[in-house]
């Protein structure tokens, strides 16, 4: 997807860079049936704390229910319309089935309006078809892909995301994720065919801190700046201060891994990400 770059007419546009919807997106209004309302936390658990910092403010949103299981087998549906989700970096499709349902999914890139999906095991080899994996050929580029049969996609779902078949053997099949990682995975799970959409996103430049307020992001103030009620690695005289990098739960940052090495999912992990 292209990015347009404005006209410098203020200081904040002149280094912008924004997605150019008017050469994908065909839809601006969102079927009001397959809408949810949301509502903000601000970072704010049930005890009104605090747990996720940096969250608050942002523009109303509502969540558009993506059918992440894809399991209308064998139903023919045609794209109606490519559309903006502010929940997510990837665009949505919207999809008219031959008997009357509707339903979103993640668009892949490339995909148009007019175009015609299925789910299935004897779907054709197409962008965005549904299958399970083993009936998938070795090297073919996937996305929203599922970690355990029927329970919806989990994996490569963001702008730009994809994966790759690698191998099969036995009941488990070999794919290649965005981060570097190769895992097994079980060949009864569904993947959609081709990459996500938006693969530019990464390029965009927000340009002006107001941009980021209205996506619900708040100011982030460094720790060492703070006092020691606040913050780990906050007081201190000038600048002697901080000691070992961790978070404001006090957890180390910056080099300590995280992962459980008894995770039940460990044994599926081939290789780990590139470093």
């Amino acid at each position: 997807m292209p990015l347009k770059k404005l006209n410098p007419i203020t200081p904040s546009q002149r280094f912008r860079t924004a997605p150019d919807f008017s050469t994908v997106i065909t839809s601006s209004k969102p079927e009001k049936s397959l809408l949810v309302k949301t509502k903000s936390t601000g970072g704010r658990n049930n005890r009104g704390r605090m747990t996720v910092p940096h969250r608050g403010g942002g523009h109303k949103r509502r969540a558009r229910l993506i059918d992440f299981k894809r399991r209308k087998f064998d139903v023919p549906a045609f794209v109606n319309s490519i559309e903006y989700d502010p929940m997510r970096t990837a665009y949505i499709a919207l999809l008219h089935y031959v008997d009357g349902e509707k339903a979103y999914i993640i668009a892949p890139e490339g995909i148009k309006v007019g175009a015609k999906v299925v789910a299935g095991p004897n779907a054709s080899i197409d962008l965005g078809n549904a299958l399970e994996m083993k009936n998938i050929p070795l090297g073919t580029i996937i996305h929203n892909i599922e970690l355990a049969p029927s329970r919806g996609a989990a994996l490569a779902r963001s702008a730009g995301s994809y994966a790759q078949l690698l191998s099969k053997s036995g009941k488990y099949v070999t794919i290649k994720l965005p981060s570097g990682e190769r895992r097994l995975v079980l060949d009864t799970c569904m993947a959609t065919i081709g990459s996500v959409s938006n693969s530019d996103h990464n390029n965009v430049t927000i340009a002006k801190a107001g941009r980021n307020r209205w996506l619900g992001k708040r100011p982030r103030v460094r720790a060492v700046a703070m006092n020691p009620v606040d913050h780990p690695m906050g007081g201190g005289e000038g600048k002697a201060s901080g000691g070992h990098p961790r978070s404001f739960k006090g957890l180390y940052a910056k080099g300590k891994k995280t992962r459980d090495r008894n995770k039940y999912s460990a044994r599926l992990i081939i290789s780990k990400k590139k470093k």
